[in-house]
């Protein structure tokens, strides 16, 4: 079934309606959806680079309003809709230890989730759950997301076709140390 999705995805990133069904994915994704966004941005930024910064626009603004459901799932629903869908990505278990560290990191929980391959839903549905206040959230959302997407955009309208190879295999890992560095260097900031 996950891959009907994908082929699916990928097709849709070639029709008329590219940008709307980007817009509809990158919104979903925050809250529900298996696919991330970047399927259908890779192609649509090699096909058409000069509108490369509208489709990371699209994606970072549709990712952040989808990030606002789940935050909504987890703040009004929880009980009946996020912990089905938490324990649906085998997050289940580990929800109260999280609970209880989550708001002390909050701002880099979203930050490292929304610019790594964690899946940002989890941290949306989370955010609403253990009450993040919502100006963090949608603040460090916006970064988060505008700064993994805009990069992806920064890539692809560069170097063309020869970076989508290493963006599907190792972005998500380069996000992941960057981010490892970036906290890093604030707590050595702050001990030193």
């Amino acid at each position: 079934m996950l891959r009907s999705l994908y082929d699916w995805t990928i097709r849709q990133a070639t029709s008329r309606h590219a940008l709307w069904v980007l817009a509809a994915v990158a919104f979903i994704e925050s809250s529900v959806f298996p696919i991330p966004p970047d399927v259908l941005m890779i192609p649509m930024i090699l096909a058409m680079p000069q509108r490369a910064w509208l489709i990371a626009g699209i994606a970072t603004l549709s990712s952040v309003l989808g990030g606002l459901l789940g935050y909504a799932i987890g703040a009004l629903l929880f009980e009946s809709v996020g912990q089905p869908i938490l324990a649906a990505l085998g997050k289940g278990d580990a929800m109260s230890e999280f609970n209880t560290r989550f708001n002390d990191f909050g701002f880099w929980a979203v930050l490292t989730a929304g610019v790594t391959p964690f899946p940002f839903k989890v941290i949306t549905i989370m955010s609403g759950w253990t009450g993040m206040p919502l100006a963090t959230f949608i603040v460090t959302s916006i970064l988060a997301r505008g700064l993994r997407f805009f990069i992806v955009a920064a890539l692809l309208w560069k170097f063309g076709a020869p970076i989508r190879d290493f963006i599907e295999k190792r972005l998500g890992l380069m996000f992941t140390l960057f981010v490892v560095i970036l906290v890093g260097g604030f707590f050595l900031v702050k001990y030193i």
